[in-house]
């Protein structure tokens, strides 16, 4: 799994990222390979859909199956509209 956490600031603008219909994943920018949020039928997707809260912090985790991403590796976070580009893996 990758654990990818992140400080809300400003409510207003981070409420895309909470949006069940924004789908989340991981693209590794060597391979272009994506790793999804895993969803489960008792839990749900391991995300917070929740409205967000200032000065809270929030986590997603993603499916890396294989152990594919690993230490080091150069990836990109994609909810929706949003793009968190050239993160190291560690």
């Amino acid at each position: 799994m990758l654990d990818f956490r992140y400080h809300v600031v400003d409510a207003e603008k981070a409420a895309p990222l909470f949006e069940r219909k924004n789908k989340a994943y991981v693209l590794d920018q060597a391979t272009g390979a994506k790793f999804l949020v895993p969803e489960s039928p008792k839990v749900g997707a391991l995300r917070t859909t929740r409205p967000p809260l200032p000065g809270k912090s929030y986590f997603i985790i993603f499916a890396n199956p294989g152990r594919y991403v690993k230490k080091g590796s150069i990836v990109t976070v994609v909810i929706g509209d949003f793009r968190a580009e050239n993160l190291v893996v560690e």
